[in-house]
């Protein structure tokens, strides 16, 4: 480690939360054991996880060396950090590892707030299990492989009683069904009692601005940095930092201003599932 350090800048949090995934993904080695073998104190492999500490290139070789990551995935995350890319750098996945969900996870479980908006499909922390393995199905992905990227968005789901959660959902994403009429019946069953689960499930009707119809994303907020969204795309996923983030809350106040209440909207979806 290099005695002269930056602050923690916004790619820090994204690196370090990678760099966790791959510790909890591909090594059996707890927090501790990780930092000894590092020859660091487990303070600063903490921080360096949660992105409160500048990550340079060394660092990065460093941990995953020690960690024996494949050569053809290490030089990937060591020119990630080696180029100093920042707001929207794109998480891809390497081999033997699906490192965008594992750093979604990190970053789900260390956030105080998470606002999700979703306008063709039920998002991943509100789905239930034959409705997504339907929906990944029906993308291409095989039955074996469906299963295990399910039990992945099910331990992701842990966070939910731990956090604030927002979910905005336009009306058309609860007439599109996975996995069949059953599966979707049990979807929206799931998502009317969610919130009496303490999450917040809030639905918007009719038109909305351009702006709302290009992508969904997830908004997560932190108790001691600042906010990042979160893009999954086809194949790859993007994180967007600091100013890129200013129009997403923009986006949220919006949405909370048009939305259905949540009793509304309980109700709403109980009507479709009666219909179905």
């Amino acid at each position: 480690m290099s005695g002269q350090r930056k602050n923690p800048q916004a790619r820090d949090r994204t690196i370090g939360a990678q760099l966790k995934a791959v510790r909890v993904q591909q090594t059996a080695l707890n927090l501790e054991a990780a930092a000894q073998a590092i020859g660091w104190s487990a303070a600063t492999l903490s921080r360096t996880e949660n992105g409160k500490r500048h990550i340079t290139s060394e660092d990065v070789a460093v941990i995953l060396t020690t960690y024996g990551v494949p050569a053809a995935q290490r030089e990937e995350l060591i020119e990630s950090a080696r180029s100093g890319v920042q707001a929207g750098w794109w998480a891809r996945p390497l081999p033997g590892v699906l490192p965008d969900v594992g750093t979604l996870a990190s970053h789900e479980a260390s956030a105080r707030a998470i606002t999700t908006w979703s306008f063709s499909f039920i998002p991943g922390l509100l789905q239930t299990e034959r409705y997504a393995t339907g929906l990944m199905t029906d993308d291409g992905v095989a039955p074996e492989d469906a299963k295990l990227l399910w039990l992945a968005r099910l331990r992701r789901q842990g966070v939910l009683p731990k956090v604030d959660y927002v979910a905005f959902l336009h009306e058309s994403a609860l007439y599109m069904s996975f996995g069949g009429v059953d599966a979707f019946r049990e979807q929206l069953g799931h998502l009317a009692h969610a919130s009496s689960q303490g999450r917040t499930v809030r639905i918007v009707r009719g038109r909305v601005p351009h702006r709302l119809l290009l992508h969904p994303w997830l908004l997560l907020h932190f108790s001691e940095s600042a906010p990042i969204l979160y893009v999954e795309l086809y194949g790859s996923s993007v994180y967007l930092h600091d100013t890129e983030v200013h129009a997403y809350e923009s986006m949220r106040s919006a949405l909370d201003r048009v939305a259905l209440s949540g009793a509304e909207s309980r109700s709403m979806i109980e009507r479709l599932r009666e219909r179905l």
